[in-house]
């Protein structure tokens, strides 16, 4: 595949993206399967030639991101978030979490290991101004959505994440995210797993494991957008 030539030619350009995130939106994922495969080949290049050719652009550096995250921004695997549309302030502060290793993901990790903060402040911008993707989640059955509303009445969610769940400038929105995203990051917090917004942690150790799917799943099927005022 040419992107692995291509990886190795410096660039006479100004330093700017891995060229590896370049090379990846040029049609090297062809399944599943290749996906993984290219994924980890660009890793163990940025791993070693970090420094070598430069993407032009945020929106070439950003192709890499489809791979995992999805090229019409639906996740390949549901345990991976929707971050089209999410909030930049919390997008930022994620990649930075990641590259300090405040919140732990080795191929986030391996990603953003070379990005400069100008990059990830590009980056989250580039992200936070698409259309969060309709993924036609289900509505839960009535009797989960009312366990669900136990815990959120109980944690009083709405005060972090706001009165829809559409979050603010340091909390995500969770309406409309993947309900496996949502379960595996909330039994994250629980057992200790992720541990980078101590409040998240405190709140989620509170509940037990039994509470945390009925919640996922009522949140997941809430639409991305915030109901108008008539529609509440």
């Amino acid at each position: 595949m040419r992107g692995d030539a291509n990886i190795m030619i410096a660039s006479s350009r100004a330093p700017k993206y891995p060229s590896a995130l370049r090379d990846l939106g040029h049609g090297l994922f062809f399944s599943s399967a290749l996906k993984l495969v290219a994924l980890s080949a660009v890793l163990l290049a940025l791993a070693l030639a970090p420094d070598a050719a430069r993407a032009d652009s945020v929106e070439e550096a950003a192709q890499v991101c489809s791979g995992c995250h999805g090229e019409n921004g639906v996740p390949m695997d549901k345990t991976i978030p929707v971050i089209w549309g999410q909030r930049r302030e919390y997008l930022l502060k994620e990649l930075h979490d990641f590259k300090t290793g405040h919140r732990k993901n080795e191929t986030m990790a391996a990603i953003v290991d070379s990005l400069s903060k100008t990059d990830m402040e590009e980056l989250a911008s580039y992200f936070s101004k698409k259309q969060w993707p309709t993924q036609e989640q289900a509505a839960p059955p009535a009797d989960v959505v009312s366990k669900a509303l136990a815990v959120i009445n109980q944690l009083n969610c709405r005060d972090c994440h706001q009165d829809h769940f559409q979050g603010d400038y340091v909390r995500p929105s969770l309406r409309g995210q993947s309900e496996d995203y949502l379960l595996k990051t909330m039994t994250d917090f629980h057992t200790g797993e992720r541990a980078n917004f101590p409040a998240m942690s405190a709140l989620m150790k509170s509940l037990n494991e039994d509470q945390l799917k009925p919640l996922a799943a009522y949140l997941a099927s809430l639409p991305p957008k915030v109901p108008s005022i008539s529609e509440r």
